[in-house]
This record gives structure tokens, sequence and C-alpha cells, in this order.
């Protein structure tokens, strides 16, 4: 998708801004001819290889990223009911993550019912690559060190929340385009139900999630996975809060943490909470125990495996993922978020959001 109403903000004299866009959805069960979806391009694996978030523990070089494949087909048919569509999940990442590394819960909404747009917020994504086969990689990395040497953090962290908002709303207004003019492939088009949207992100994706909800009115529910919402490196810090720490939501709001991170903690979760008083507000908090940050990506199914072929140490695992079962962790997660906009953007309630689940006794309900 291509805002040409948007100079890019990470490359001067770029007089438009490029996304990469991918949107999972329900497919017929007739997908044995339609190729599996590849995680990562090669484009996208090189650059991910070069610069991710696991590189603490995994040598460049050490795996093969273009590898994975994951559960969807490449352009399978959309599975509609007749006078029925899709609701609309949309998914960010977090910071220097690509958006198909939360594609374990992408695919699970998708299998749900929901068409879930994950996009990459390019130049921040270690590397995105578009279908003409340019690779734009990330300038974070100098962007960084240049505020660190300036003194300049918490003004980048604010652009960077800024350039991940209006890239969203972008998005939302590109796929209420109907008719000839929308932007989705011939069979998703007047598939998705624009009027039923959600979104969710990780890390810096579930700032994101948050903060559009805060401005967008077309945002329904969101869901932040381990995000701080605030202009801040530290949990416990509360200076520079978002707008959406200043006001609170007035809409659903789940927020799921690592064990140790909630709204008692966490500053910015805390003034999310304190605020939240208008008509419509609904928190939930929940603790993954046992998990860590990177536990709400698919490096809780993907680590695990690495583990076993580089040989890392369980404590070099526990790092990343934490000391939670990955099956668990998994499972409890793709059972809450699906719970979570199954009850706001369909109005089927399961009661699991009610309290605490023998089904899942990974996760605790933080009062």
């Amino acid at each position: 998708m291509t805002d040409r109403r948007r100079p890019d903000p990470w490359v001067a004299g770029q007089t438009h801004r490029e996304l990469m866009v991918s949107v999972r959805y329900p497919a017929t069960k007739d997908t044995g001819r339609f190729p599996r979806a590849p995680q990562l391009t090669a484009g996208e694996a090189a650059g991910f290889d070069a610069l991710n978030n696991f590189a603490a523990y995994v040598p460049k070089g050490k795996v093969a990223w273009g590898a994975t494949l994951t559960h969807a087909h490449t352009g399978a048919p959309v599975a509609r009911q007749r006078g029925l569509r899709l609701p609309v999940v949309l998914y960010s990442p977090g910071a220097g993550d690509p958006r198909s590394l939360g594609s374990t819960l992408c695919d699970e909404l998708a299998s749900r019912g929901y068409a879930v747009v994950t996009v990459d917020h390019t130049y921040e994504t270690p590397a995105v690559q578009f279908p003409d086969g340019r690779v734009a990689r990330s300038v974070m990395p100098a962007e960084m060190a240049k505020a660190q040497r300036t003194g300049r953090m918490t003004e980048l962290l604010e652009k960077v929340s800024g350039v991940r908002v209006a890239d969203t709303r972008f998005v939302l207004d590109e796929l209420g385009r109907t008719g000839s003019a929308s932007v989705l492939p011939e069979g998703l088009r007047g598939a998705l139900d624009t009027g039923a949207v959600g979104m969710f992100g990780q890390s810096a994706g579930g700032f994101t999630a948050a903060q559009t909800m805060h401005d967008d009115p077309r945002i329904r529910a969101a869901a932040d996975l381990d995000g701080v919402l605030g202009y801040t490196q530290r949990d416990d810090d509360p200076s520079h809060p978002s707008t959406v720490g200043r006001d609170g939501v007035d809409r659903p709001l789940l927020l799921m943490g690592m064990a140790g991170d909630t709204h008692h903690t966490v500053a910015s979760w805390d003034a999310v909470w304190r605020h939240s008083t208008r008509p419509g507000a609904w928190l939930r908090d929940l603790t993954l125990t046992g998990g860590r940050h990177a536990s709400y990506t698919d490096a809780e199914a993907m680590m695990p495996q690495i583990a076993r072929q580089l040989g890392l140490s369980r404590k070099a695992l526990a790092a990343v993922i934490g000391t939670v079962d990955p099956g668990r962790a998994v499972a409890a997660e793709r059972a809450y978020v699906t719970a979570f906009f199954d009850r706001w953007l369909r109005g089927r309630d399961t009661r699991l959001l009610d309290g605490p689940s023998g089904r899942y006794p990974e996760v605790r309900f933080v009062p």
C-alpha cells in the first residue's frame, strides 16, 4: 500500500510512504494446490539474520530464517458464509520485528473466522521486501545511536509511535475503499467487515494498538501484549506519558504481560488503568506466569527448536521465552486473544475473561 499524501518520515526526499501488508483469512478446504506461505521472503530473512532481537543468543548465519513455512496458503480461496463478512483484526509487530513474527496468533485468529491484517512499519522492521524485489532495511540502529548521542531518546520514541499510528490509520483507510477503488485482491473485495475492527500487537505493537484505538474510533477493541504505553525505555518510569496513558480508554483494552509486568509495576499501564473511567471502558490485566517478553511472539514456538539445533543452554532459552512450557503458553495466548475479540467484535462471550480458568493455570488475573 502506498500513501502518496505522506512523505516517508525516515528517508529524506522520499515523497511517499510504502507499506507491506498481509491479509490472513479463513480459506476453503481446497488449499492443497496453493503453496504454503513462507514466514519470511528471502530478502526479509537476510535482513532478519543480520538484525534481530535474538542476536545475543543466536549467531548470524546459523538459522535458515527463510525456510520456515506458516500454516497459511498463498492465494487460497476465501471461505465465506452467505450474507456474512469477516470481522477485521490488525496486527502490529514489536520494535525490530517483522509482521510475520506474530504468525502463530494471526493464523489462529484467521482459522476462527477473522481477516487478520498484518503491517510492517517500513525502515523500522529489519527488512521489508516489496513485490518488485526492492528491500528496505531498518534505519533504527542509526536513529537509536543518534538519539542516545544527542539525548533525544524521548523524541525518537514519540516519532516511532506517531509513524506507527499513522501507518495503521492509513491501512484502515485503504481497507475501507470499495468497488474498483479497493486495494484488496479480488477474492477479498467485499469480504471484510470494516465496521467490526480490533487490533493487537506485541511490545511496541501493543502500544500501537492501544494508541490507535485512542486516536481512531474505528478500532473497537485493542490488546496490548507486554507493550509499555509511554515514551520511555523503563517499565517503572512514569515520565513522558502517551495520550492513551493520560486520557485512558473508552473501549475494551486487554493487557497481557510477562511475569512481573502488571498495572501495579508498569507505570504506563497504571496510568491507563486509573484514567479509563469513561463509559465503554473495559480492562483486563493478565499475566503469563513464567513468561518473558518474547513469549508473545513466534519465538515461543521457534526458539526451543533453534535451541536444540544450536545446543543453546536451558538458561539461554529461558532468557528469551521464560520457563513456562511453550505448548501451554501458545495454547493460553490463542485462547485469551481469541476470546477477547470474539467477545467485543462478535458478541460471543465464552466467559473465559471473567476470571481464572483451570484450563489455563499459567494465566493469572491481576486485580
